[in-house]
């Protein structure tokens, strides 16, 4: 868990008005990073589109579906997890490894987890394996990222929790701020993470004075190029 302060409401509020485009291009402005680096690639995806951007700090955990249990039909529930989950200030958002060899094969959550998960302070769930009852967690404006659709959870088990993860090429430790939507997902860090919501609206203003050449009635290409190097210039 990241020493810095927590955001207010305020503050998370703010970073939920801004889609995650806005957001990277904010954080690369404050040079604190690789530019190559701090989101997920897009092998997890958004499953539900037409949500608005999602917020809170990380639950991890690891998991595996495909084999069964040398002993009984299945895994106990390691519903002890849920200790180590409320410790994560909210919101939260589940974020899942899925450390089969082919992950996915079994879903991590559906309906039933989703419910459970709102009713725990999460907002959403990010793997890099399977989820499943789409229309019905979209319902509930629970917000799924991953990997697969499974139709069956197989033989889900989690393995241990509270623990660095990586998902989607990206590395995620407990509390680590995530930001996603439609887009993709952004690990924000949370040193600047007060600061983007005023980053973002300054880049979107010079983004905007480039739209404005482009769209007149048939600029140059000089008017073009200063357009664009003053925007890239006062960034």
């Amino acid at each position: 868990m990241s020493s810095e302060p927590l955001l207010t409401a305020e503050d998370l509020q703010a970073l939920r008005r801004l889609d995650t485009c806005q957001v990277a291009d904010a954080i690369e402005t404050f040079d604190v990073r690789l530019r190559n680096e701090g989101f997920m690639d897009a092998s997890v995806r958004c499953m539900f589109p037409d949500l608005p951007p999602m917020v809170g700090y990380a639950v991890t955990a690891r998991i595996r579906t495909s084999e069964p249990p040398m002993t009984g039909r299945d895994y106990p529930d390691r519903t002890d997890w849920w200790n180590y989950l409320l410790t994560i200030p909210a919101p939260r958002v589940v974020v899942l490894e899925d450390l089969d060899r082919h992950p996915g094969l079994g879903s991590c959550a559906g309906e039933v987890h989703a419910h459970i998960f709102k009713a725990l302070g999460c907002v959403g769930l990010v793997t890099n394996g399977a989820v499943r009852d789409l229309p019905a967690v979209a319902s509930i404006g629970f917000c799924f990222f991953a990997d697969h659709v499974a139709v069956s959870r197989v033989y889900f088990h989690m393995l241990e929790f509270g623990v660095p993860v990586e998902v989607g090429n990206l590395r995620v430790r407990p509390g680590d701020l995530l930001h996603g939507d439609r887009h993709g997902m952004i690990s924000v860090p949370v040193s600047i993470a007060k600061k983007i919501p005023a980053a973002a609206a300054r880049v979107l203003k010079l983004e905007r004075q480039v739209l404005e050449v482009a769209d007149a009635p048939n600029p140059s290409l000089q008017q073009l190029r200063d357009a664009v190097q003053k925007s890239v210039r006062e960034r």
